[in-house]
C-alpha cells in the first residue's frame, strides 16, 4: 500500500548505512525526530464537501486527504504533522474522454475549480487547493490507463494520459518497445503528469526529454477539445503541442498522448570514473558531451556529493577499498564521481565507451568498472525512500534543479550551494549541500542540487527553514540567469520567479492563452502564474 504521508510503498524501507548517521551528525547536528500525526488524526480535519453528488465524484474523507497534497517538502510537512488548511471537497475517477468532459460541464455548473491529478508525485505544489469560496474537484486521471493504439512502422503509441510509467513500458517492452522516460518519480508518475511539467527521464541524453517524446494527443478544455495530431514535423504556425507542454493542468486536462517510442535496445552498460577534482570532472563531461557520442547517461557529482554518495552507500568494506585504490592514484577529498550510461548495438557500446572513457582520461580520469555503475542503476528508483528514512531519523531533505549554459554552470553551483550553506546561518543551523549535473547537453546543463537541514520542533519552524533556503536558492538562480525550472515545472513553489524568466509580456501571454481556454477560471488556478 503507498504511504499516505511520505514516499512509495509501505512496506519499503531504506535504511541507513551504519556510517550514515554519524556522517549526518557531523555536517548539521544531531536530528531531532518528531512525532508524525496519525492517519486518524489528520483524518478529522477533513471538513465537510461543499460540492452536490455526482456518480463518478466520491467525497470519502480519506480520498480527498489522498489527493490533497503532493510531494514537496512543503506538503510533506504538512502531512507529517496532519496541518493541512486546504482539501478537494471531491475526487473524479473518469474512465473516458465523454466522462471528462462530463465533469467539466459539471464543474462549470456548480462552480467548481478543478485540479488534474495523475500520479501525486510533484514537488512544487501543482496539486494543493487553494483557499476560497468555490468548491474544488480533484480529477483523478488513473482510470485512463490503457494503451489506445500502436503503430510499429511509425513507432508512435497513443495511450490514455493517466498511465504510469511501469505499465507503459510493460505495454511497450512487450511489443519490443521503449519510451526511455525515466525520471526518479518513475515508480508512480504519470505520461500526462510528464506532459504537463516539461519531464526529463534520467537517460534523456538518449531517448530525449519529454518534448521530443510527445507527438499529439487530446485535451479537453473548458472551452472545447483540442486534438493535436502527431505529425513528424509541420511548418503550419506556432505547434500547438508547446501550450500543453508544461502547461501545468491550467489549461484542461490531457486524456491521450501520443508517443515517439524506440526498439528495445540491444543492450545497456554503465560505469563510474572518478576524477580528481570538479574542475577536472567538469571539463571531461562539457567535452564528451561536445563529441556528441551516443551515450544514454552522464551525470557528474560535486565532491561534496561524491562524499555523501559514498558515506550512505553502505557495504563499508568495499567502499573503504575503494577510496584506497582512489588514493593510490591521488584522488582524496576533492574527488568527483561521473556516472556513464551507454544504450545501444554492442558493438557501438564498445567504440562509444572506448571514446568516452579516452576523452575521460585526458582529465586524469580513473575508471573504476561497472560494478559501481550498474548498482546505481539497479537502485536508481530506491533512493527517494531515503527521504521517509532521513525525515524519521529528524533531517529534512529537499531538492531543487536549473539549467545554465557551459559558461555559467561553474558559478551558478557555486552560487547556489553558497546560498544555501548560508541560509540558516542566522538561526544557528547548519545545511548539508550538494550538486550534480544529471541532464547534459552541447551549450550547457542542468544542475541539480540537494539539501538537508534538521527538522524544528514545530513544524511551523521546519517551513520557514525551507522557505528561507528555497527563496536564498531561488533569489541565486535569478541572479545568475539560470532558468527556475529544468524539469519540474512552476507550481506555486516558482511562480514568484517566472516573470524574471519570461518577462512581463510573456506572462501576459501565457495569461491570455489561460483566458481562451479557461475563461472561467476554473483549472488548477494559481499555479504557474496568478490568475
Amino acid at each position: 500500500m503507498r504511504r499516505w504521508n511520505g514516499w512509495g510503498d509501505e512496506t519499503v524501507i531504506y535504511p541507513l548505512p551504519p556510517l550514515a548517521r554519524p556522517f549526518l551528525e557531523r555536517a548539521v547536528g544531531p536530528g531531532p525526530p518528531q512525532r508524525d500525526a496519525s492517519l486518524e488524526e489528520t483524518l478529522a480535519r477533513v471538513p465537510p464537501s461543499r460540492l452536490p453528488p455526482h456518480a463518478l465524484v466520491s467525497q470519502e474523507p480519506l480520498e480527498r486527504l489522498l489527493h490533497a497534497r503532493g510531494q514537496s517538502l512543503p506538503d510533506w510537512i504538512a502531512l507529517r504533522c496532519g496541518c493541512l488548511d486546504t482539501f478537494p471537497d471531491g475526487v473524479a475517477y473518469p474512465g473516458s474522454n465523454e466522462q471528462v468532459r462530463e465533469l467539466l460541464d459539471w464543474a462549470a455548473a456548480v462552480g467548481a475549480r478543478l485540479i488534474p491529478y495523475g500520479g501525486g508525485t510533484s514537488v512544487v505544489g501543482h496539486l494543493t487547493p487553494l483557499p476560497g469560496e468555490r468548491p474544488v474537484l480533484t480529477v483523478d486521471m488513473g482510470r485512463l490507463n490503457r494503451l489506445l493504439r500502436l503503430d510499429e512502422r511509425s513507432q508512435l503509441a497513443t495511450f490514455g494520459a493517466g498511465i504510469n510509467g511501469p505499465d507503459l513500458e510493460a505495454h511497450l517492452q512487450a511489443r519490443g518497445y521503449t519510451l526511455g522516460h525515466f525520471p526518479q518519480s518513475f515508480e508512480y508518475a504519470t505520461l500526462g503528469g510528464w506532459v504537463a511539467t516539461r519531464s526529463s527521464g534520467q537517460q534523456s541524453l538518449h531517448y530525449g526529454r519529454i518534448e521530443q517524446l510527445f507527438a499529439g494527443g487530446r485535451l479537453e478544455s473548458p472551452a472545447g477539445t483540442m486534438l493535436l495530431p502527431a505529425f513528424p514535423a509541420s511548418a503550419a504556425g506556432p505547434d500547438l503541442r508547446q501550450l500543453v507542454l508544461g502547461s501545468e493542468g491550467r489549461l484542461g486536462l490531457l486524456t491521450e498522448a501520443a508517443v515517439r517510442i524506440s526498439s528495445l535496445p540491444e543492450g545497456e552498460w554503465f560505469t563510474a570514473v572518478f576524477f580528481p577534482s570538479w574542475p577536472e570532472g567538469l571539463a571531461a563531461a562539457r567535452q564528451i558531451v561536445q563529441a556528441r557520442l551516443p551515450l544514454s547517461l552522464l551525470r557528474l557529482s560535486t565532491a561534496r556529493e561524491t562524499q555523501t554518495t559514498l558515506a550512505l552507500a553502505g557495504h563499508e568494506r568495499a567502499i573503504g577499498a575503494l577510496e584506497r585504490l582512489l588514493a593510490c592514484r591521488g584522488l582524496r577529498e576533492e574527488k568527483c564521481l561521473l556516472m556513464l550510461g551507454f544504450s545501444g548495438p554492442a558493438g557501438l557500446m564498445r567504440q562509444t565507451r572506448r571514446e568516452a572513457l579516452s576523452l575521460a582520461r585526458r582529465h586524469h580520469g580513473v575508471h573504476v568498472g561497472r560494478t559501481f555503475g550498474q548498482t546505481w542503476h539497479k537502485n536508481r528508483f530506491r533512493s527517494p525512500y531515503l527521504r521517509n528514512t532521513l525525515w524519521e531519523a529528524g533531517y529534512a531533505l529537499d531538492t531543487l534543479e536549473t539549467a545554465a549554459d557551459w559558461s555559467n554552470v561553474p558559478s551558478m553551483v557555486a552560487a547556489i550551494e553558497a546560498a544555501l550553506h548560508a541560509g540558516l546561518a542566522a538561526l544557528g543551523e547548519r545545511v548539508l549541500v550538494f550538486s550534480h549535473l544529471s541532464h547534459l547537453y552541447p551549450q550547457g546543463s542542468s544542475i541539480y542540487t540537494t539539501y538537508l537541514y534538521r527538522i524544528a520542533p514545530e513544524p511551523a519552524e521546519t517551513l520557514r527553514r525551507w522557505q528561507l533556503l528555497k527563496s536564498a536558492a531561488s533569489q541565486a538562480i535569478v541572479a545568475h540567469g539560470g532558468t527556475i525550472s529544468h524539469q519540474h515545472g512552476v507550481g506555486r513553489d516558482h511562480l514568484p520567479y517566472l516573470p524574471a524568466e519570461k518577462g512581463e509580456l510573456g506572462v501576459e501571454v501565457l495569461q491570455n492563452v489561460l483566458a481562451t481556454l479557461d475563461p472561467e477560471r476554473m483549472m488548477n488556478p494559481g499555479k504557474m502564474v496568478e490568475y
